[in-house]
């Protein structure tokens, strides 16, 4: 469908991007969205069967399935302000006399945090991008705080205060704690990680990446209060974030998706991640003007490797935004991850069987062409 509209096909080898529509989904997650799609369901008793079954998956004790992980956020948050109560989300986004304050490193300040705002909450900093001490979180939360916001990566600069010891002021204080996990899967092993050895209230996931889900769904997981409060707070119900709705289809891939995921041999995935970059880093070494080598963890910071290549501006003719931009003209199109005028990432844990060939010939083939027009 896509070719008929005249949208061209990408291989990706830059990350799993939103703006390249995540991952490709195995053909059981397309199977179960497609089933789901033949048939009405009751939404309120898929969404508790698909949590009973997501939490069971993940070792938590409740789950819930949202169209991203930014609606997971916002879902969250809800709880934290609503408790689930009709009359306080009847007050949402307005607030007026709820705990409406959301406490987040500065550290921790990315783009998906305007959902805090969205849905009328308000942030409060804490720290600066060098250090946090502890009484500044302490000082920071008060009778309008409803929940810490900590968000998880090994790529954000290390300034804020551990996920350990958040919880652990926070809860001294009965405040919880919500961690943004949207990209840190791999490891398998932090689906639980958050919330059974570190203490985290809720935790959100992105279904469209590593677990390879419906890109428009996103995984909530935490104590079952809080979950019921965030349900309360969704769709099919007629409440604020009813403008986030998922569907049964999201639902029923997601939850596909999840068996899959935690199913899988992660040892033998990492070492078939770390062959393709060896392979690719031998043959692109050998074109005129091309460092590679690899580079660890990913742009996310999860535990996946992926090449690193710096391109010569005199030796290959041309600078590595100029390689990108020819590989995003190639046939098919070839998306990778630009760091600077000389650098651009290659990822393997993106890539579809046959690709990573693709991307090697790709690379080679537009330097070949740039020389001979030269």
């Amino acid at each position: 469908m896509s070719e008929t509209l005249g949208v061209r096909r990408v291989v990706n080898a830059a990350a799993t991007l939103t703006a390249l529509g995540g991952v490709v989904m195995p053909e059981v997650v397309i199977e179960a969205m497609a089933d789901a799609a033949r048939r009405p369901l009751d939404m309120h008793e898929l969404f508790v069967a698909a949590g009973d079954e997501l939490a069971r998956l993940t070792r938590n004790e409740a789950a819930y399935v949202t169209c991203g992980a930014a609606s997971g956020l916002a879902h969250a948050l809800l709880a934290c302000v609503t408790g689930g109560d009709p009359i306080a989300i009847a007050a949402m986004p307005a607030g007026e006399g709820l705990r409406t304050d959301v406490v987040m490193h500065r550290a921790h300040r990315i783009p998906y945090d305007r959902v805090v705002e969205l849905i009328g909450c308000t942030i409060v900093e804490i720290g600066n991008a060098i250090q946090t001490f502890d009484w500044e979180l302490e000082g920071a939360i008060g009778e309008r705080t409803s929940a810490v916001l900590w968000v998880a990566g090994r790529h954000l600069p290390a300034a804020a205060l551990d996920l350990a010891r958040t919880v652990e002021i926070a809860h001294a204080r009965g405040v919880p704690v919500i961690v943004d996990a949207a990209a840190q899967l791999p490891p398998v092993e932090n689906l639980w990680h958050f919330t059974q050895e570190c203490g985290a209230d809720a935790v959100v996931f992105s279904g469209g990446k590593a677990l390879r889900g419906p890109q428009a769904s996103g995984l909530l997981v935490g104590s079952a209060s809080l979950v019921a409060a965030a349900r309360a707070n969704g769709t099919p119900h007629q409440r604020l974030v009813r403008s986030m709705k998922v569907g049964k289809e999201e639902i029923v891939g997601l939850v596909a998706a999840v068996r899959r995921y935690v199913a899988l041999d992660h040892a033998a995935l990492l070492e078939q991640w770390e062959q393709t970059v060896t392979d690719w880093a031998e043959q692109l070494s050998r074109l005129p003007g091309i460092a590679a080598e690899r580079a660890f963890p990913n742009e996310a910071g999860q535990p996946t490797p992926r090449l690193r290549v710096r391109v010569d501006h005199p030796g290959a003719g041309m600078t590595a935004s100029e390689l990108a931009a020819a590989l995003w003209r190639y046939e098919p199109r070839v998306a990778v991850l630009e760091e600077s005028e000389d650098i651009f990432y290659l990822t393997p844990d993106t890539l579809e069987p046959g690709e990573a060939e693709l991307v090697a010939t790709a690379v080679a083939e537009s330097l070949t062409q740039h020389a001979e027009v030269l």
